[in-house]
């Protein structure tokens, strides 16, 4: 018996290797997860570095209809990570993939594993600008007015 289906919304970002060809990739592989119904990704955008460093960052927000628990949504975006060859040497290393859970339903989860809602995602407008792309209602207008600030472009549309 499956389980009712949940939206979760994942942040995804590279800035190692060819970024671009790593975000398409993980689409694909998203699409892919076992438990995943359904994928709607963003426009890609351009950032710089934020609390890291390294290259600018290609990233984009994908929405999920998926009967995955949250620990095993987890589980399958580090799947992903590792196979496109993520290491983590240290806190906020550049990457050639990072895959975040942004949301989960209503889900709230403060695990030693897993913070839901992701706990900063209303303070980066990599995150925001294509999570109110796809999803406008995710977005207050005062929490788009906190990033303003951030420089972001648009690669893709």
């Amino acid at each position: 018996m499956s389980r009712p289906l949940v939206t979760a919304y994942v942040a995804l970002g590279a800035n190692l290797g060819d970024p671009i060809v790593a975000i398409q990739k993980a689409i694909q592989d998203l699409q892919a997860l076992v438990g995943v119904r359904s994928v709607r990704c963003s426009s890609l955008y351009l950032t710089a570095p934020v609390d890291s460093s390294g290259p600018d960052y290609v990233n984009a927000v994908a929405e999920l209809q998926t009967d995955l628990t949250a620990p095993d949504l987890l589980a399958g975006l580090q799947c992903i990570e590792n196979t496109a060859g993520r290491a983590r040497p240290y806190r906020n290393a550049p990457r050639l993939l990072d895959l975040d859970i942004l949301t989960y339903g209503q889900g709230v989860i403060n695990s030693p594993l897993l913070h839901v809602p992701h706990p900063r995602m209303f303070e980066r407008a990599f995150v925001l600008i294509p999570l109110a792309e796809i999803s406008p209602e995710q977005v207050s207008d005062a929490q788009m007015q906190a990033v303003a600030g951030q420089a972001i472009t648009r690669l893709t549309a």
